[in-house]
């Protein structure tokens, strides 16, 4: 007879802010300019998930340009070959954000 012992899991919950899934085209570019397509997949005041056409590296600063906004200012904090996740500088206003969320 085995005997095992084992723990629970502990969730960590890293996010400031829960995330909402959304299916958002929208442009990513740098220096403020438009470059590429790219779909955003979930989004949250702080920050987003994309899925780009072109390979994005950790560290860079981008210019999101989400529908109806102005480009946004966001760090890349991850990325995964197409996808990456990418902090904003400046949180989205609340309205705004539930606008995005409920399109």
């Amino acid at each position: 007879m085995f005997a095992a012992e084992f723990e629970t899991a502990v969730i960590d919950n890293r996010r400031r802010v829960p995330r909402a899934p959304v299916s958002l085209d929208a442009r990513v570019g740098k220096g403020g300019l438009d470059r590429a397509l790219c779909k955003v997949v979930d989004l949250s005041v702080h920050g987003a998930r994309l899925q780009t056409y072109s390979p994005m590296k950790k560290g860079g600063t981008i210019w999101l340009t989400l529908p109806g906004l102005p480009p946004i200012a966001a760090d890349v904090m991850w990325a995964d070959d197409y996808v990456a996740g990418c902090q904003f500088h400046t949180p989205l206003p609340a309205e705004q954000f539930e606008i995005l969320v409920n399109r």
